[in-house]
C-alpha cells in the first residue's frame, strides 16, 4: 500500500500539531512551545513537548516523539496508513487510489472480509443468547451477576447445542465455507464435514482497541473439555498482542492497569467500575502483551488466581513485565480464588483497599522464594540469602538496588554490608555478569561509549536543526556519510539536502518512516537536549568538540569495515586528513550568537 510523498506531506501540513493534539493533551504555551502531561507514560510534570514551528512532539520524559501521523498512530494505536486516512478524513481531503501491489491487495481484501464474518457472527451469537435456544447460557451469566448493560456492552453471546448452525446461518448470508473456516469459525472433519467451531458455549466477543471483532472465547455449559475454547490464530487474530478488555481500558483514567487471567474476572471488574482491567486471551502473558501494555501505562497490578498456578503464573508474568520496563504490584486476592469471586463477596471498597495494599513484586517473589527453604537451618538460609544476592545483581539502577538491598537485609535481619559483598560476588561470576552490566566495567565501559557516539550524532543534528545557518559552517567537515547508524544517515541525508535547498521541514522527514519506532526515533534527532552555554566560546568549544567526536567515530566505523578493501583504506585516510583539519579548524559562532 502506497501513497505519495506529497499527498502525505499536504495531509500533514493540513493537521496542525497543536491544533489536533489540543483534541487529546491540555496544552500550556511556554515560549515558542506548548507543553502538557504526556498521554504515554504517567507524570506529574509536563514533560511533552509540542512545537509548532517544528510541528513535531517530544517527550522529555519516556522518549515519544514524531510529528502529526506518528501521534495518531501512538494514541490510536493506528498503522501509518490508517493514521494518514483518519487525518486525510479529518482536513477533508480525498485520498487518491491505493497503489497496491497484487499480494497487498489479496492481503487486505482477506482480512476486511476475516473481519467481516466476525462481526456476522458476534450479531448472530447475540440474537442466539436472547433466543430460547441461548436460556441456558443467559442463566449461567445472570447466575454470575452479570447485568443487561455489561452483557450488552461486552457483546455475550451463545453458540447453539447443534454443530453446523452458525456455519448454515453464514452460508445462507452468501459466505463461503472455506473463508468461514479461516475465519476460526469453522473447521472440516472428514466424517461430518464442516462444523462449527464453538456449540453449546457462551461466547465472549474479543474485540481490538478499535471494538472491531477479531476471534472469540467461548466457555462451555455443563460439562465438556476444553472448559474455555479460544479462537485460533488467524491473519487478524494474534493471541500473543491482544488483549482482553483493552479497548474498553485504553480510555481508563486510572493511572494503572490491573492484569488478570479470565473474561469472567475483566467483566466482574468493568462492572464494578474498575474500567482498567484487561487479560492476556488463553495464553501465559508475552513480550507482545507486555509492550502494548507499555504503550498505556507504566504500573501493572497483577490480579491473577491465588491458587498455586496462579501464583506460578504471576511470577512468570512479573518478569516479562519487567523485560519492558513496566513495574508490577501483586494484589492479595484471598480468601477467595479471582477477583470475580472477590467481588461477589467483599465488593468494591474492599477490591479498592487491596488495590492500595498490594504487594511490590520484588517482596512478592523474595517471600515466594522464602517457601523453598529452611530458614531454621543454616545451609538452608545460606541458599536462601544467595537466591537473593543473585536477584538483586538484576537491577542495573544503583539506588534501585540499594533500596531493595536495605528492605530485604531489614525484613530478614541480615547484616547489609555482608548481603553487599555478596551481591558482588555473584555479579563478577561467570552466568551473571551478562545479566548486570553495572558490575562489569568492561561491558558498562563499552555500553556507555556507545550510547556517548550516537549521542553526539544526535546533538549536531539537532543543533544543526535548531540552527540550519551552523550548516554553511560545518559542511566542508561534515557529511552524512559521517553518520554511523543507517537512521542517522538517512535522516542527515534529507536534512542536508533540505537545507542546501533553502528550506528545513524535520516533521517531513519523520514522514519518510512508516514504522512507529523509527518515527520515533527520528523525533529524537531533532529533540536532543542541548547544554545551556552562556558564552559565545563555550558554544563554539562545544560544537568543535562534538564535531570532532562524530568524525572520530566515523573513523573508527570505517577503520572496522576495512579487510582487503582498498577503498576503504582510501577512505580511513581520507578522513584521519579530515580529522586533523578540523582539529586546527576554527568555528566560529559569531554570525550566529543567539
Amino acid at each position: 500500500m502506497y501513497y505519495s510523498e506529497d499527498v502525505i506531506e499536504q495531509i500533514r501540513q493540513e493537521n496542525d500539531v497543536v491544533d489536533i493534539i489540543s483534541g487529546y493533551v491540555r496544552l500550556q504555551k511556554k515560549g515558542t512551545s506548548y507543553f502538557g502531561l504526556c498521554p504515554f507514560h504517567n507524570e506529574k510534570s509536563p514533560s511533552f513537548s509540542v512545537s509548532k514551528n517544528k510541528q513535531m512532539y517530544y517527550c522529555f520524559g519516556c522518549g515519544a516523539g514524531g510529528n502529526v501521523i506518528t501521534f495518531i498512530m501512538e494514541y490510536e494505536n493506528y498503522s501509518f496508513f490508517e493514521a494518514v486516512k483518519f487525518l486525510a478524513d479529518k482536513a477533508g481531503i480525498t485520498l487518491p487510489e491505493v497503489e497496491y501491489q497484487e499480494e497487498q491487495r489479496t492481503h487486505e481484501k482477506k482480512k476486511a472480509l476475516l473481519l467481516e464474518l466476525n462481526k456476522e457472527a458476534a450479531k448472530y451469537f447475540y440474537y442466539q443468547l436472547r433466543s430460547q435456544n441461548g436460556a441456558a447460557g443467559l442463566n449461567y451469566l445472570v447466575n454470575r451477576e452479570l447485568k443487561d448493560e455489561t452483557i450488552k456492552q461486552f457483546g455475550l453471546g451463545f453458540a447453539n447445542k447443534t454443530s453446523q448452525d452458525l456455519t448454515n446461518y453464514l452460508v445462507d448470508k452468501g459466505y463461503l465455507k472455506e473463508d468461514i473456516i479461516e475465519a476460526g469459525l469453522a473447521s472440516f472433519h472428514e466424517k461430518y464435514g464442516v462444523m462449527d467451531k464453538f456449540w453449546n458455549r457462551v461466547m465472549f466477543p474479543i474485540q481490538d482497541i478499535h471494538h472491531r471483532v477479531i476471534g472469540f472465547g467461548g466457555r462451555v455449559m455443563g460439562e465438556g473439555d476444553p472448559k474455555y475454547l479460544n479462537s485460533p490464530e488467524t491473519p487478524v487474530f494474534d493471541k500473543s498482542r491482544n488483549l482482553y478488555g483493552l479497548n474498553f481500558a485504553r480510555t481508563t483514567r486510572r493511572d494503572h492497569y490491573i492484569l488478570c487471567e479470565g473474561y469472567m474476572d475483566v467483566i466482574a471488574l468493568h462492572q464494578a467500575g474498575f474500567t482498567q482491567a484487561v487479560a492476556s486471551l488463553g495464553t501465559s502473558l508475552t513480550s507482545g502483551h507486555a509492550n502494548l501494555l507499555r504503550r498505556y501505562t507504566k504500573q501493572i497490578y497483577l490480579a491473577y488466581d491465588s491458587d498455586q498456578a496462579g501464583v506460578k503464573a504471576s511470577l512468570r508474568a512479573i518478569g516479562v513485565l519487567k523485560e519492558v520496563g513496566l513495574s508490577a504490584k501483586v494484589i492479595d486476592l484471598s480468601p477467595y480464588k479471582d477477583p470475580d469471586e472477590f467481588m461477589k463477596n467483599l465488593g468494591i471498597d474492599k477490591f479498592e483497599e487491596r488495590i492500595s495494599q498490594a504487594e511490590n513484586s520484588f517482596v512478592f517473589e523474595i517471600r515466594n522464594l522464602e517457601k523453598e527453604f529452611d530458614l531454621k537451618d543454616p545451609d538452608g538460609k545460606t541458599r536462601f540469602f544467595n537466591e537473593i544476592a543473585k536477584k538483586l545483581c538484576l537491577f542495573t539502577e544503583e539506588v534501585e538496588r540499594e533500596n531493595y538491598l536495605e528492605a530485604i537485609t531489614v525484613k530478614y535481619g541480615m547484616n547489609r554490608d555482608h548481603m553487599r559483598k555478596l551481591v558482588v560476588s555473584h555479579a563478577t561470576k561467570a552466568g551473571y555478569v551478562a545479566e548486570s552490566e553495572k558490575y562489569k566495567t568492561a561491558g558498562k565501559s563499552k555500553v556507555s561509549m556507545e550510547e556517548l557516539k550516537q549521542r553526539n550524532q544526535k546533538l549536531l543534528l539537532t543543533w544543526i536543526s535548531e540552527k540550519p545557518e551552523i550548516y554553511q559552517m560545518i559542511r566542508t567537515y561534515i557529511s552524512p556519510n559521517d553518520f554511523t547508524k543507517d537512521i542517522f544517515q538517512k535522516v542527515a541525508i534529507r536534512l542536508f539536502q533540505e537545507i542546501e535547498e533553502g528550506r528545513m521541514n524535520p516533521a517531513g522527514i519523520i514522514s519518510m518512516f512508516t514504522n512507529e519506532e523509527e518515527q520515533r526515533e527520528v523525533a529524537s534527532l531533532f529533540n536532543s537536549k542541548l547544554d545551556r552555554l552562556e558564552t559565545k566560546q563555550d558554544k563554539e568549544r562545544a560544537l568543535h568538540e562534538i564535531m570532532l567526536n562524530v568524525k572520530q567515530t566515523s573513523l573508527e566505523y570505517q577503520t572496522m569495515q576495512l579487510g582487503a578493501d582498498v577503498k576503504a583504506l582510501s577512505k580511513v585516510i581520507e578522513l584521519k586528513k579530515e580529522i586533523e583539519e578540523l582539529r586546527k579548524a576554527n568555528i566560529s559562532l559569531e554570525n550566529n550568537d543567539e
